[in-house]
């Protein structure tokens, strides 16, 4: 299979018509139907490893001042609960990972998966990530992961790389240079396989302080793209910045796809 990272943005792109929308329904067609989704996302937060386990995961609804439509939304993806045990297995057990039968889907996941598979007939885990932890943590922890390629699970990393609504300008939403920059940036390493630069982020400078004011939009990228194999072609799209956010997505693939 191959893994994908998402740049989501705001959840009403669960339900606008828009070409981000619509690159997330046409990935959905041309990607290999996966048996299922492992999907970690920027909402959420946890101490160590936790896994959703619920057979059928409710939806989210993790934000406010949207309008009652966004609310009304729901995406009734079943579980996998067998898949959540695998995930736990491949973490190291459950001294280092958790199942919780009561966590639903939020909508780092469930506006994307609406994109990409609308009749919600893709069984969903969603794996939590813990933000005390460095860059490398994370990165390595998503290497143990790397069996679930050639067991047909989609990994889906759901963030953005660039992702600081404090400098949003809700009046000028137009793309600012310093956010144009940093994306680009990422982009040309995640190209040229420079991992480990990526890993340390905060090392890349200011641009990188300003993209990235706390981590957990950012981190998933990292779970992607620690399952990249030799041969692996990289594709980007959704390729854009508006205001201080970026929408850039990651499609990592064999060359034969």
């Amino acid at each position: 299979m191959p893994v994908v990272f998402a740049g989501h943005g705001s959840p009403m792109n669960a339900i606008e018509d828009n070409a981000w929308h619509w690159q997330w329904r046409l990935l959905g067609e041309r990607l290999p139907r996966p048996r299922a989704v492992l999907c970690v996302s920027a909402h959420w937060e946890a101490q160590g490893a936790r896994l959703t386990g619920a057979s059928h995961p409710s939806t989210i609804h993790d934000f406010f001042g949207f309008p009652q439509a966004l609310f009304d939304v729901r995406y009734p993806a079943p579980g996998a609960p067998k898949l959540a045990r695998r995930v736990e297995e491949l973490l190291g057990g459950h001294r280092h990972a958790h199942v919780d039968a009561t966590r639903g889907l939020d909508h780092g996941a469930w506006s994307v998966l609406r994109g990409m598979y609308p009749a919600a007939d893709v069984p969903v885990v969603q794996l939590s990530i813990d933000t005390a932890q460095p860059g490398e943590h994370h990165y390595e922890l998503a290497k143990a992961l790397a069996p679930l390629r050639d067991e047909g699970v989609l990994v889906l990393g759901s963030g953005n790389i660039v992702h600081n609504l404090a400098l949003f300008d809700w009046r000028d939403p137009r793309p600012q240079d310093w956010a144009i920059r940093f994306d680009g940036a990422v982009k040309r390493r995640i190209a040229h396989r420079e991992h480990n630069e990526l890993i340390d982020w905060p090392r890349l400078g200011e641009n990188a302080r300003k993209a990235i004011p706390t981590p957990e939009h950012y981190l998933p990228l990292l779970y992607v793209l620690a399952l990249q194999r030799d041969g692996d072609r990289v594709r980007f799209f959704n390729e854009d910045v508006v205001g201080s956010l970026a929408m850039t997505s990651v499609v990592i693939e064999g060359a034969d796809a």
